[in-house]
């Protein structure tokens, strides 16, 4: 199999340049897949999509994509494995969903035959530019956590300040379905896994952020390192401002080590009294030192932190003061930023206040799926019923106890396997009490007393809305009064719930089953 002529490749810059004929393996079919393959044949490439997925979706996806000019779609394991011919020739590209890791076989095949490999991004970086049509800026977020929200703020003050613009990448909108929008946006607040920045190479945004740094999908990455590095490539080819976070020295290394555009400034963001070129907190109050002529002795306040919502945790401020800073970058006034922070939907699932009876509040944030996001939640309640567990995803959790065991009160497990998080309360917490299901029972989930750490039996794996509904059973029987009972699992919820909305939304039905029917008693 012959490298792919990068000559050609390179050229290929707008949608209007040559894609015709240009050979393409795209990898997925989900929603992410579908988007790449729809649009290359579009273009009028041929395309081949190749998919582990064969289910009835799968297979619907198949044929409306080969009604639109896909030349092959092949569906299953043992299909998605190899890399195949493209009309009886060698592919001149590979395409790939953000899912499928570096070391996948058909991956690895395609670098090994000199065959280059974009992802959905950089496709999307490509044909931005398309005539007839405005081009959108870009703004670029990523971090190990508070990236949805951060791009849903961005958006939210853009579209206050009278711009069209839109959250898309892994925030849900694939990036491409953005892009081919016959409107078209002034502005795309884009947000970015580490998955997607990997395979990413040539994207110049406006302003960038990367949040926060801790460990997460080194399953996927390999190293804490190779993933770090991927995170950092958010901050390459970057125009008006690299947006660090003032409180972790490892995202300003990011700035400091990154190939940016001449004149491109570094602004920091903090949750404290911010300094000269950065954005921060002073009394309550959002303010600006980065963006004013008069930074060197003056601020300029941007938004009350109440204008942010009625519970308002630490990481929560710290997202608000990063969009304010990327924002502001781009060249919002500053009314728009508190419209736009006023405006803000929190969402589901992310620090949502759920009920309060009898002085305990419950607060369901299953979007905390790693260490860091739980931190970040456990860090703005004290006394916590903890509810955690599920899919480690190869991360350990001996910092997130040691940092937070003196808020701990119980823990309730929940996941098929909890091993990870009870060793860590074991070793760091061995006082706090926690509670597991009972592996001896085959009727139904029990909740079995709540101990000191170490003589629990370890949970059995149990389908998610029986397993929620008996952890928050649990929970109720150890909160009292001024307790906080909190799902922040610190974990993936796919080995028990469908998604983290799925968990989050099991947990919201069982404590309001719980409660009502304590009340109608």
């Amino acid at each position: 199999m012959s490298p792919t002529d990068d000559s050609r490749l390179a050229g290929l810059t707008s949608w209007d340049s040559d894609w015709s004929g240009l050979r393409v393996v795209v990898t997925g079919i989900g929603k992410t897949g579908f988007s790449i393959a729809d649009t290359l044949a579009e273009l009028g490439a041929r395309v081949v999509v190749v998919a582990a997925s064969d289910d009835a979706a799968a297979e619907q996806a198949a044929e409306t994509l080969k009604i639109v000019g896909v030349d092959e779609v092949l569906l299953g394991a043992e299909s998605s494995l190899d890399l195949p011919l493209v009309g009886g020739e060698p592919a001149e590209l590979v395409v790939t969903s953000p899912g499928l890791p570096p070391a996948h076989p058909l991956l690895v095949a395609a670098q090994q035959s000199g065959i280059p490999i974009w992802g959905d991004v950089e496709l999307a970086w490509r044909v931005r530019q398309r005539a007839g049509r405005k081009t959108a800026d870009w703004i670029t977020i990523t971090g190990t956590n508070g990236k949805t929200t951060t791009t849903t703020m961005v958006a939210a003050i853009l579209q206050q300040s009278g711009l069209q613009a839109i959250a898309a990448g892994n925030i849900g909108t694939p990036i491409l379905d953005a892009i081919r929008d016959p409107n078209g946006y002034d502005a795309l607040a884009v947000e970015l896994s580490s998955f997607q920045l990997h395979w990413t190479e040539s994207v110049s945004p406006v302003a960038s952020v990367c949040l926060n740094l801790a460990e997460d999908h080194v399953d996927w990455h390999g190293s804490f390192e190779a993933y770090a590095a991927d995170k950092a490539k958010i901050y390459q080819h970057t125009q008006k401002a690299c947006v660090y976070n003032a409180e972790q020295i490892e995202t300003e290394r990011m700035v400091e080590a990154a190939d940016v555009v001449e004149g491109c400034r570094a602004v920091g963001f903090s949750t404290g009294t911010p300094a000269v070129s950065m954005v921060g907190v002073v009394e309550g109050l959002l303010v600006d030192r980065a963006f004013i002529a008069e930074r060197r002795d003056s601020a300029v306040e941007l938004a009350k932190i109440s204008d942010i919502g009625d519970l308002v945790p630490r990481h929560l401020v710290a997202n608000a003061a990063a969009a304010a800073a990327l924002t502001r970058a781009y060249g919002v006034a500053v009314p728009a930023v508190k419209a736009g922070l006023l405006a803000y939907d929190n969402g589901a699932h992310r620090i949502q206040a759920v009920a309060q009876q009898d002085g305990v509040l419950w607060v369901n944030d299953s979007k905390a799926t790693n260490p860091h996001a739980a931190s970040a939640s456990l860090a703005a309640f004290k006394p916590v019923v903890w509810i955690a567990g599920g899919d480690a995803k190869g991360v350990g959790y001996d910092e997130l106890v040691q940092a937070h065991a003196g808020r701990l009160k119980t823990v309730v497990l929940i996941g098929a396997d909890s091993s990870a998080l009870r060793a860590a309360l074991q070793r760091h917490a061995p006082n706090v009490p926690v509670i597991a299901p009972d592996p001896g029972e085959t009727g139904g989930v029990q909740q079995t007393e709540a101990v000191p750490n170490g003589t629990q039996a370890e949970p059995r794996s149990l389908p998610g809305d029986a397993v929620m509904a008996w952890a928050v059973k649990s929970a109720a029987g150890v909160a009292t009064e001024g307790d906080t009972v909190l799902l922040a699992p610190a974990a993936a919820s796919i080995d028990q719930f469908s998604s983290y909305a799925h968990r989050g939304d099991a947990f919201i039905d069982a404590v309001r089953g719980l409660l009502e029917g304590a009340g109608n008693k």
